[in-house]
């Protein structure tokens, strides 16, 4: 099925040992339709060879910024203009800092300036040096640019290492581009999407609150966003980028994100409710800091509930939009899932059991299944943005039913 017919992919290639892969990636690319043209790094040469890869792309690869005869024909401006998609595949460390750092010292660099097309980075790298604070910093970076983060996956790397970033598998990543070029179903859709953690204040300096890291409400903003809609996230306590294009609201505590959340609900057409808001609080907050006495060895505190944010926009009688709630359990998953969805009168409801080591909080895969009125639908264990992404989509096509 030529899904990829008439887009135009420039495929840059740099000096990781996964290299290799990406002759069988510009074959299946082609299958598809799409026109490869490669450009590579003096390093990625080392790993495979610029013959192979002309071979299998039909177009003759570019490897110099200073060659004349490459400058005569089809120069670096024109072959940047030229990419309906700027595809980084392998994306080495080194390549990702010097673009985060906007070097032009090569002819791939200087095309990722140069150009105006989207560009989709597959990182690929030891484990190592992928979780290093500067890699991790440098990713980031390009992530608030608006450059698209694919992978890398987790597993036996060449060096022997277990652990995150392998490049994506090359099927993997024709999938992200054909995903890349599908229509926008969001698009001209408004959501809202609550994400994070609440605090409950104690006293100035103390607070209760919950493990949530606020990764999956995130990651879900930006595949929203990915899809063509006009995103507004409400996000309590986290540490995290602001996902590209999307609006972002800064709150502390349940009646806070409440208090927004209203404000926004009734003008959305989407609002997902994937924030941990804590259930209670407490009745009065210590104008100073609570001190510890010799005479008691515990403290009591008398907590009221929060308001239910989730049930209050489904229970919206005008304006309604359409309400996704989340359910994270240790137990029962399945029946207090429904549970909820019936009492809560919501849409659709993601559900996944936190108690299961290396999904849910904290982590940055998940594995969830959504649950509606009249089924349901499983994700196994993804990253969160590939998840994110499906339930997008499970949105969207509720949304045309």
């Amino acid at each position: 099925m030529q899904t990829l017919a008439g887009k135009k992919i420039l495929l840059g290639i740099s000096g990781g040992i996964a290299a290799y892969k990406c002759a069988e990636l510009t074959r299946r690319l082609i299958e598809r339709g799409a026109e490869v043209q490669v450009v590579m790094t003096h390093a990625a040469k080392e790993f495979i060879t610029p013959l192979t890869m002309q071979a299998v792309s039909g177009k003759p690869v570019s490897d110099s910024l200073l060659d004349p005869a490459a400058e005569a024909s089809m120069g670096h401006i024109e072959l940047a203009k030229w990419a309906d998609l700027v595809l980084l595949a392998p994306a080495t460390a080194d390549l990702i800092a010097r673009t985060a750092a906007g070097m032009g010292n090569d002819l791939l660099t200087t095309l990722i300036l140069a150009t105006d097309s989207p560009v989709a980075v597959s990182p690929a790298m030891n484990q190592q040096m992928y979780r290093n604070v500067a890699t991790q910093e440098n990713i980031a970076t390009l992530e608030r640019r608006g450059m698209h983060i694919w992978g890398p996956a987790a597993g036996e790397q060449a060096c022997g290492d277990v652990g995150p970033g392998r490049m994506l598998e090359p099927m993997q990543l024709v999938e992200r581009c054909e995903q890349f070029f599908a229509d926008k179903p969001l698009k001209g859709q408004s959501v809202v999407i609550t994400a994070g953690p609440t605090r409950e204040a104690i006293d100035p300096v103390r607070y209760i609150s919950n493990h949530s890291s606020g990764k999956m409400g995130f990651a879900l903003a930006q595949a929203a966003y990915q899809l063509g809609a006009e995103v507004t996230l409400i996000a309590g306590p986290v540490s995290l980028a602001t996902p590209y294009g999307v609006k972002r609201i800064d709150v502390n505590s349940a009646q806070s994100m409440y208090d927004v959340a209203m404000q926004l609900a009734s003008k959305s057409d989407v609002f997902i409710g994937c924030a941990a808001v804590a259930d209670y609080r407490p009745a009065t907050v210590a104008e100073q800091k609570i001190k510890k006495t010799d005479d008691s060895d515990q403290m009591t505190i008398t907590m009221v509930k929060n308001p239910d944010i989730i049930a209050a926009v489904a229970a919206l009688s005008e304006n309604r939009p359409f309400t996704v709630g989340f359910a994270a359990e240790t137990q029962e998953v399945e029946s207090y899932a429904r549970g909820k969805l019936v009492n809560k009168r919501l849409d659709l409801i993601c559900a996944n059991d936190v108690s299961v080591a290396g999904q849910g909080f904290n982590s940055n895969d998940n594995a969830i299944t959504l649950y509606w009125k009249e089924g349901k639908q499983s994700l196994t264990l993804a990253s969160k943005q590939q998840i994110a992404h499906q339930v997008m989509m499970t949105v969207a096509e509720k949304l045309d039913a």
